[in-house]
């Protein structure tokens, strides 16, 4: 079964910011690499970073944390879909409403998926997107970050769609 995402739209609210934050936290990958609900909730109200919401049938669907400055311009920081709302389609309509987001701009997307995360990996595989280094012990002990990169062609050379 598919569920559409009816509204796309920053993060804004702090009932909604702590409603994500609380997803975060009680999830995999945050769970595993012992990110706590604070420091999601840090995270997702940082102004130097994008966060979007996902809803779908009035319910928060899922949310993601997006980097636009910097050297790896098109960052995803994190990427969450909601626990109940899982494998019926949502992550891919989140994903390509934030590549659409950051292809405006810049010709390249980045993301670190966690070593342990094979589910995620196969996904971002499966959208396009490639491994170009890992990261040994990056964020915790024993799990590698993987880096994945989409991209659309050199920086120099892009010309954003109009």
């Amino acid at each position: 079964m598919t569920i559409t995402i009816t509204d796309f739209h920053r993060l804004q609210s702090a009932p909604e910011i702590e409603a994500c934050a609380r997803l975060m936290a009680a999830s995999d990958p945050w769970l595993t690499l012992g990110i706590p609900y604070e420091a999601c909730k840090r995270m997702l109200a940082d102004p130097s970073r994008e966060t979007w919401a996902a809803a779908a049938d009035g319910s928060l669907a899922g949310c993601c944390v997006l980097l636009m400055q910097g050297p790896f311009k098109g960052y995803i920081q994190s990427i969450l879909v909601a626990p109940g709302m899982r494998s019926q389609g949502l992550g891919a309509q989140l994903l390509a409403f934030i590549e659409e987001r950051v292809f405006k701009e810049t010709p390249n997307m980045f993301l670190c998926v966690s070593s342990f995360n094979q589910r995620a990996q196969q996904f971002y595989t499966r959208a396009g997107y490639e491994t170009i280094g890992v990261l040994k012990d990056f964020l915790v002990s024993g799990h590698d970050e993987i880096l994945m990169r989409k991209s659309r062609g050199p920086l120099r050379a892009y010309r954003p769609p109009d």
